[in-house]
Order: C-alpha cells, then structure tokens, then sequence
C-alpha cells in the first residue's frame, strides 16, 4: 500500500507548523462574510473566498450549483493510488442573521478568537484547505483528495445531502472537520435528528354565540403535544420536544387552525423508524373529532455511530494527534452533523477533527488559534497512515 516518504512526512508538517498566521488570516476573511443558511448570496461569497484562495495554491476546483441553496464546492488533490478518495468535509452556512459579521467581527485575544462560526465550523474550513495545500505542494497524497464544502447544514443540509452521500458512497475515508470538543476530544458518536412541521385545520365559529359549531384546531394541537411529548425515553436516547407553535386567528374564534414545529431526537436508525411510528400515529388521530392534520415540513439528520472499520480509522488518527502533541478521545454528542450520512453511506468517518472551540451557535463563540496547525498535522499524518 502506498505511504508518504519520510521526507515528504517531513515537509508537510514542517510546512503546516509556520502556517498559523496565515491560516488566521483566511479565518478571519470568512468569519467576516455573513453566510446564514438561506442567505445563498452570503454562502456564496464565502465559497468564492476559498476557491480564491485554492487558485492562488494550483487546487482545481468546481461546483455543483443550485438554485435556493448555496453551492457545493469541491477542491482536488491528485494522489498515488486508484479513484476512491480521502473526504475533507465541512458546511459554509452559520445560524447567524445578516449583520452579524459586522455587529461583532473576527477578534482575537491572545489565543482565542471569536466571531459568528469561528468554530462552527469556519476554522474547520481553514484547517482542511490547508491540509489539501500542503498535500498539493509537497508531491501529493497517498491516495486521491477531495476537499467538499457545503452550504446549508445547520438547516439539515436540503440541498447537499444528496450531494454528500454520493461522494460518501466512493470515499475511502472521511474526515469532518466539526469543531473538536473543548475536552480536545473528536466525536465517535452524534444522535440523528428529524426536524418536521405540521398543520392541522379546524372550523371557525364565534366563541361566543355558536361556539357549538367550531371545531378546534388548537384543541387538537394540544391534545397531539401531550402525546408527542410522551415519546421521549431517556433511557433509549429518543427525546421529542415541539418547540414551536402558533395557531387561531382572534380570541372569540374558535380556531380554525395551528402549526406546530417538532424537534426529534435519535441513537439509532432502530430508535428513529420506532418514534416515528408512533409519530405517525399520533398525527392520524383526530382526539378532536372534525380535524384534520399535515407534515408540510420535513428534513432531517442520520445517526452517526462507529463502525468497526471507522474505530480503525479513529485509531489511527489519534495516533497521529499522539505523534505531535494532542490527546484526543472519542466523545458522544447529540448535536447531529453531515458526518451522519457519510457513516449510513458506509463511510468509514471521524467527525470533530477541526480546531478546537466551544459555545456554538451562540455570541460567546469561540475558537483556540492554537489548536488550528495541531488539529491539521494530525489529519494530514492519520492520511499518510491510512495504508500502513
């Protein structure tokens, strides 16, 4: 199996260790463009920075354009042996609204830097571009590689999981580039999620003088919560939370309908087919007689759980943190990711392997600049080890 010489070993890392100025700066040039999930202009402009900045290194890329959504982006590195590639994955989209780049733009103190997505996940972004470069530079990969940057995973990726699970299917390993946990840890395990929105209608009447005559979908939405709810075990791993709702149209009207938004929580495949058996009851059922229910949104994440030949390939690449400094472990979150649909592809997959940070999702983000060459040495030498 091929495997990359000393020297080329030698001066990857080496090349990688004075990167870290440089690497902050691209940081901070993404960190500062607003790329909220549905903003597909934003999304956009953060993929054109990086294929910029893949130019200037020789790395051909191309997209796989679409129309709502931000475009795919992929980035090659040619390598020593067959077609089937290593996957460096990450998202482009944040959870933050447009302004909020300039509200509160990239800062650091001392080693930690701050900004919307600086860990979710835009230094992951750096941290697998760099990778690829020193790769480029330095006389290629052991096998073929393929940056893959996508556009809309915190919104359950709509339009890039199709995109994922076919490059998935062909890997030979995947890596993404979530941030690592503030324990330093990776992740071996993610819960998948099913996020759906349902809408039931009722009859209107007046409240007062014929009240008789309407039928309730707001008595329906509450009678649907109560057994929804019931779902969750704690136990099992499987919670279910209705996190939105809205419904009626005045007071002294019987309401003649509502919505609700429902967040589904998973372990496993087994776990998520069972709730939504039960899920699927519950939203046949009228428990007020004269109503009637539809799922007129729905998207969702797979679990992510460790195959045998994903725990070789986490070995390998905790070796490889050994090797320059890191203790990294295996932690299991449930948060869920892109990682789960590359695993139920067959993907061998580590997730969590980009720069270390923490409070995601929130304005106390925040990244360790001085994880950034670390985490991207020990991706680099786990890819020169993969056919040891």
């Amino acid at each position: 199996m091929p495997s990359a010489t000393p020297e080329q070993q030698a001066a990857i890392l080496g090349w990688l260790d004075q990167q870290r100025p440089a690497m902050t700066a691209l940081l901070e040039t993404l960190v500062n463009i607003d790329s909220g999930s549905y903003n597909k202009a934003g999304v956009d402009a953060v993929g054109r920075a990086i294929e910029e900045w893949f130019e200037a290194e020789g790395i051909p890329t191309d997209r796989v354009p679409h129309g709502e959504f931000g475009d795919c982006i992929r980035a090659h590195v040619s390598g020593g042996q067959g077609n089937r590639p290593v996957l460096l994955m990450g998202h482009r989209d944040t959870v933050f609204p447009d302004g909020e780049a300039a509200r509160r733009p990239f800062t650091v103190d001392g080693d930690i830097a701050y900004g919307p997505g600086v860990a979710d996940m835009k230094a992951g972004l750096v941290m697998n571009a760099f990778v690829l470069a020193a790769f480029k530079r330095f006389g290629g990969a052991p096998y073929p590689l393929m940056g893959l940057y996508t556009s809309d995973e915190e919104i359950a990726s709509p339009s890039s999981r199709p995109v994922i699970e076919n490059e998935a299917r062909t890997a030979r390993v995947v890596f993404n580039a979530e941030p690592g946990r503030e324990s330093g840890n990776a992740v071996i395990g993610r819960k998948g999620a099913s996020f759906f929105k349902f809408r039931i209608t009722g009859v209107p009447a007046h409240s007062g003088g014929q009240h008789e005559k309407g039928i309730s979908a707001i008595g329906e939405l509450a009678a649907k919560i109560t057994e929804l709810h019931k779902l969750t075990d704690y136990e099992v791993g499987t919670t279910v939370n209705v996190g939105i709702v809205s419904g009626g149209n005045a007071v002294n009207m019987v309401a003649p309908h509502a919505e609700a938004e429902v967040d589904v929580r998973f372990k496993t495949m087994a776990a998520r087919d069972a709730a939504w058996q039960r899920i699927t009851e519950i939203l046949e059922t009228a428990y007020v007689p004269g109503t009637s229910t539809e799922i007129v949104e729905s998207r969702g994440f797979l679990p992510l759980t460790q195959s045998p030949e994903s725990k070789e390939i986490f070995d390998v690449y905790t070796r490889a943190g050994a090797d320059v400094g890191l203790t990294i472990g295996g932690e299991f979150t449930g948060g869920s990711a892109d990682s789960g649909f590359t695993a139920q592809v067959g993907a061998p997959t580590v997730c969590g392997t980009g720069p270390v940070g923490g409070r995601a999702h929130t304005p106390e983000e925040y990244m360790r600049l001085d994880t950034m060459v670390p985490r991207a040495k020990t991706v680099a030498l786990a890819i020169m080890r993969l056919g040891a």
